[in-house]
């Protein structure tokens, strides 16, 4: 008896230090989303997990990294029986590899899979219940890659094990029963990112075939223009908010988050920089039915070199995929682009759209007008955590992949 009440005075102790550390950001979630309540419960849940995670860091007893790193992980799924699932390395790269069991008379498609998770948190384990879903749904052989994260290995160290691996994996392709001529590079978030540069550095290997496509799932795919129509509109909504956006982007890059305002100014960008990018960046670009909802034109503040000294780079294609150059756009793979209404990285993913387009390279846009980020992830974790706008989205990556 004593021990249960020690135990649960030691859990009272922790929850009630979680709730005086807790980020309590205001959710906005905006008029007509059928799940409201679902939605707003996940955000108080996520927000009390920052808080504990802080709390927890505060008293030295395990970094807030850990603690996310941890809670991402989450409870693996039961043994299935319709995948062959093996560990392996890819040279130095952790991979699991999802087959499935069912007979084939041919070679299938195979997809990497790179996570999501900021280059601070996310693993194989935690994407377990996505790439087995991938692979079953589509009949696909599936690469996780467990690329090493920050801040133990520094951007761009992400980047590198991500094109490693997939170099390695169009190689030995046909080992795993892949025809090499239909890889397929995915991810969500931050590994939208990882995805979309890995594209990018492949289409000029002339000792490789070519991509047969990427899947970018409500990627991140620049740091300069933080005053889009989905920031302003989206600033509030679960799961990213836009203060929390920056500051675990500031956190990967090893970057101090008291330079996040000023790059919310954009004054970290050179105006021989505004000028180049405009046509890439600029609000402009984002279709007219994206601002009705409250957006207002960016004011120009005056540069800083200070702060320009310090960001970058994000002024690499690498950390942001959407300012490369023509060349190298024109060259690019199949794209499927999916966004969601209520996310402030929605425009990141219309304006690379519009950049593809631009070149002649075909993309299949999905939009999710009920979704927000991460509403993938939450799919494959349980029925509970689902919300409709995942499943749909799940159904239009499930079709795509079905007509490559």
């Amino acid at each position: 008896m004593e021990l249960l009440l020690a135990i649960f005075l030691l859990a009272l102790t922790v929850f009630m230090a979680g709730a005086i550390y807790y980020e309590h950001p205001k959710a906005e979630i905006p008029p007509g989303f059928s799940q409201r309540k679902k939605l707003y419960f996940f955000h108080y849940l996520l927000n009390f997990g920052f808080g504990l995670a802080k709390f927890l860091d505060k008293l030295g007893l395990i970094s807030e990294v850990q603690i996310l790193r941890t809670a991402m992980d989450g409870i693996p799924p039961l043994k299935d029986n319709h995948l062959f699932i093996k560990d392996l390395r890819f040279e130095k790269i952790e991979v699991r590899i999802y087959q499935p069991k069912i007979p084939t008379t041919g070679q299938r498609r195979g997809i990497l899979y790179f996570h999501g998770g900021v280059g601070l948190f996310g693993s194989i384990r935690a994407y377990e219940r996505t790439c087995r879903s991938f692979a079953k749904t589509s009949n696909s052989v599936v690469v996780s890659v467990g690329y090493r994260l920050a801040p133990e290995y520094p951007h761009p160290v992400q980047f590198e094990d991500c094109l490693a691996a997939t170099i390695h994996f169009m190689r030995t392709a046909e080992d795993y029963g892949v025809d090499p001529t239909r890889v397929i590079v995915c991810g969500d978030s931050s590994g939208g990112t990882l995805a979309a540069a890995v594209a990018q550095a492949m289409v000029n290997r002339k000792d490789l075939p070519k991509l047969r496509a990427q899947i970018l799932i409500y990627p991140y795919l620049q740091g300069m223009n933080f005053n889009l129509p989905s920031y302003q509109q989206n600033k509030g909504v679960p799961a990213l908010l836009k203060e929390r956006t920056l500051s675990l982007g500031l956190k990967y890059l090893n970057k101090d988050v008291s330079i996040m305002n000023d790059m919310f100014k954009g004054v970290h960008i050179p105006e021989d920089f505004q000028l180049k990018y405009q046509k890439w960046l600029s609000s402009d670009n984002i279709p007219a039915e994206f601002k009705t909802r409250g957006y207002k034109p960016e004011k120009i503040h005056p540069f800083s070199e200070e702060i320009h000294a310090l960001t970058k780079t994000v002024f690499d294609p690498v950390c942001s995929p959407l300012i490369a150059e023509d060349t190298v756009i024109a060259q690019l793979p199949e794209a499927f682009i999916l966004t969601c209404e209520f996310d402030v990285l929605r425009d990141d993913g219309l304006l690379y759209k519009k950049r593809l387009e631009d070149h002649g390279i075909k993309v299949t846009w999905c939009h999710l007008e009920e979704g927000f980020h991460g509403t993938i992830y939450l799919a494959h974790l349980s029925r509970m955590t689902s919300f409709q706008s995942g499943n749909k989205g799940l159904q239009r990556i499930a079709d795509f992949l079905e007509s490559i």
